[in-house]
């Protein structure tokens, strides 16, 4: 088995689960090396393996980068993204905007996210035909974090178009255009933050602004930083989840019709098994502190990590007939927005929400749905669904 888990071209149609399948059965804690002229990396794959690790912080960190690439900056500093950092500081960082993000705050939200969804179809249902990733699974995420930040909805559009950009694998893309997207990203951020101390507001941006970690405010860089993950983090797993999710649904219709047939039962469950068959989030980095052992493997101090989050869904040793997509399946604990541990993801709860309702849209409205052509996908090893996904269904009414 040829295994290239670096090489873009793996992912176009999906992730590689044949070569994850693989490893699962015959190397679980294999290492791979890097073309870029990296050390290389143990790559993960077995669902037990990616739990365990997940677990453990204290031995398996974060820290430097949650990206298999190591990445000299410029000009170092010691301000660290919320991702890229571990307890203590990770733990002060989440509970800066935690209450945004509990169950309860997500509940709060599903009538305005319903209304979005709602709006974001009846801009569409005329025409007959659409992109689902551009013109539906795109925009619910891109609008709820705009208003979760108090920023105009369009900008959040804008913003959106350059973490495509920044997630894309960078031989992909024109030389420069990521630390271009960055740039960008950056300076949207300083607009924001120069705004929200002339005119607060009720949102996420104000409450970082006058925040404090040890009795001190987020200084600038850590301000930019923590807006990059809000709109990155905010946006990849609803969006690539709709999208993905909805491509496996309609090469299944005997699944999808099942679905449509008692949405309000299946829904909670179609939802987790969505997540688990498609797992947005392609895999996260760790690297081990300490020397230690992986699956019978001796892991070095300074070693990287990486938890394939896609072929852990898919071990079938945790998920019977692993491979078949069912609406139905429970229990199903996959570890799409991570395992269990300090890094499970903050927004949860809410993606499940956005999820919930722009699929709960989609499915009622758009009549006659099917395929329009061939999907594009991103050409990413990082974040995994579509990049376009045309299709057509029976012209409604606003």
């Amino acid at each position: 088995m040829d295994i290239a888990l670096l090489d873009p071209t793996s992912y176009d149609g999906g992730q590689p689960h044949d070569q994850f399948r693989w490893l699962r059965e015959n190397d679980p804690v294999h290492f791979h090396p890097e073309s870029d002229g990296g050390p290389g990396y143990w790559a993960i794959t077995r669902y037990e393996d990616v739990r365990a690790i997940s677990r453990n912080h204290k031995v398996f960190s974060n820290e430097p980068s949650i990206m298999i690439a190591d990445v000299a900056l410029d000009s170092p500093t010691e301000e660290k993204m919320m991702l890229m950092s571990d307890p203590p500081y990770q733990t002060q960082l989440r509970r800066l905007v935690s209450s945004a993000f509990t169950p309860r705050a997500a509940r709060d939200m599903q009538p305005r996210i319903a209304m979005l969804a709602k709006q974001i179809i009846d801009e569409v249902i005329e025409r007959g035909e659409c992109d689902l990733v551009a013109d539906i699974a795109g925009e619910l995420p891109s609008y709820v974090i705009a208003e979760l930040i108090g920023m105009p909805l369009a900008d959040g559009r804008k913003l959106y178009q350059l973490t495509e950009t920044i997630h894309s694998a960078p031989e992909s893309l024109p030389e420069g255009a990521q630390a271009a997207a960055g740039a960008e990203m950056f300076g949207y951020a300083a607009q924001v933050l120069a705004e929200k101390k002339a005119r607060p507001g009720d949102d996420l941006a104000t409450r970082l602004i006058h925040a404090e970690i040890d009795g001190r405010r987020l200084n600038d860089m850590e301000f930019f930083l923590f807006f990059m993950l809000l709109v990155d983090a905010g946006g990849d797993t609803t969006r690539n989840l709709v999208a993905g999710g909805m491509l496996g649904l309609l090469e299944r219709p005997a699944e999808l019709a099942r679905l449509q047939a008692d949405l309000d039962g299946l829904l909670p469950t179609a939802r987790e098994e969505l997540l688990r068959f498609t797992s947005p989030v392609v895999y996260m980095r760790r690297t081990a502190k300490e020397a230690t052992c992986v699956g019978g493997q001796n892991i070095e101090a300074g070693d990287k990590l990486a938890l394939y989050y896609g072929s852990a869904n898919r071990d079938a040793s945790v998920f019977p007939d692993a491979d078949r997509l069912d609406v139905g399946r429970t229990p199903n604990h996959h570890v799409a927005f991570g395992a269990t541990g300090a890094h499970f993801c903050l927004g949860a709860q809410l993606a499940r929400v956005e999820i919930d309702e722009m699929l709960r849209a989609i499915l009622t409205r758009l009549k006659g749905l099917e395929l329009a052509g061939e999907p594009e996908w991103l050409a990413s090893t990082f974040i995994s669904g579509p990049k376009t996904l045309l299709v057509r269904f029976d012209a409604g009414t606003r």
